[in-house]
């Protein structure tokens, strides 16, 4: 989250550790703006192609467009956090609990709504014999949407409650200084580590049932859930872990800990960068490809290009037939004047 994101148990170690401080931040400002500016182009193209090409009631869209929302709002808290990371952190104490909040708000609702996804394919897939399910499908979907949002929402002003603007050496920073190791546990777990036993185990079940299938199109829908759930874990996987290993494991001199805070940066970068994933894996969707172009107007470029090409070719068709009429009539007309000389 914040360029000096620490769970210390005193305020002395926390100190020990800035004054260890890389120049790695340099780099993770920047990325972290180049990432905002992907992420807000890609989200944004893939919120208009559903609203103006897809049919909003469909299941699996309303979740693509929950997650869509989920990622511009972890988007839109990046620029903060990479002026953090340039700057140190610029902005008071309430700015700096609202970006937490919007920070986890949008980290949590995307786990559990990439569940509730899983969840959905799985009683789809394996489970397509239970009807009560079936018939009120819908209900269910907005139903997990609804509850990811409460919770996510519940869960984040728990952790913005705990964050506070620190003052070392004249200069501010936007951390968390509680020492509530149980809690910070508790949420990990049941935040991020249960939610990806539940994907594993869901997954496991649809492809067994898939590959024993040959529907096609299914295969494909099947495939890129799959590699979105999957993109997930493996950008937020590392971070999580090593938010963990910083919270058990202090390192002894300046060398330990710049080799963490390189790993942790790597990281963050690794798992910010995942709100700009979705929508490239979308487009392994053939038919969201093909609604994209649409709204790039690239098919209809490329008609009036094929138009324009066909009729310059008709006309030199035309100019060809028409010169080649003018020199046959040309030439009979001169046998016919060769004949009449002959004979006079």
């Amino acid at each position: 989250m914040a360029n000096n994101f620490t769970t210390a148990d005193d305020g002395v170690s926390d100190h020990v550790e800035y004054l260890c401080e890389t120049d790695f931040p340099a780099i993770t400002g920047p990325a972290f703006i180049l990432i905002f500016i992907i992420s807000v182009i890609g989200n944004g193209l893939l919120l208009c192609v559903l609203f103006m090409y897809e049919n909003l009631k469909s299941v699996t869209n309303i979740f693509i467009l929950n997650l869509a929302c989920s990622d511009l709002i972890f988007t839109f808290t990046l620029p903060f956090w990479a002026t953090d990371h340039l700057h140190h952190w610029v902005f008071g104490d309430f700015v700096c609990k609202f970006m937490t909040a919007a920070f986890f708000v949008g980290l949590y609702s995307s786990v559990i709504l990439l569940t509730a996804m899983t969840v959905d394919r799985f009683i789809t897939v394996v489970l397509h014999n239970w009807l009560s399910y079936v018939r009120r499908k819908k209900k269910y979907a907005v139903g997990a949407c609804i509850a990811a949002w409460a919770i996510s929402i519940s869960a984040s002003l728990h952790d913005a409650m705990k964050v506070k603007v620190e003052n070392f050496d004249d200069v501010n920073y936007c951390e968390d200084s509680s020492s509530d190791r149980l809690g910070y546990y508790l949420q990990v777990s049941l935040l991020f580590f249960l939610p990806f036993a539940i994907i594993i185990f869901c997954y496991s079940a649809i492809l067994k049932t898939v590959l024993r299938a040959l529907n096609r199109k299914k295969h494909r829908t099947v495939a890129v859930l799959l590699c979105i759930v999957a993109a997930f874990f493996i950008c937020w996987g590392p971070y999580h872990i090593l938010l963990l290993i910083k919270s058990l494991y202090r390192p002894k001199g300046c060398k330990a800990q710049e080799r963490l805070d390189i790993a942790y940066h790597i990281c963050e970068i690794l798992a910010y960068s995942h709100c700009c994933m979705n929508p490239l894996l979308y487009t392994l969707s053939q038919k969201l490809r093909k609604h994209l172009l649409k709204l790039l107007h690239c098919e209809n470029v490329c008609r009036k290009n094929r138009e324009r090409d066909m009729g310059l070719t008709s006309v030199s068709q035309k100019v060809t037939f028409t010169a080649q009429s003018s020199a046959v009539k040309l030439e009979l007309h001169n046998l016919h004047g060769t004949a009449l000389n002959s004979h006079s």
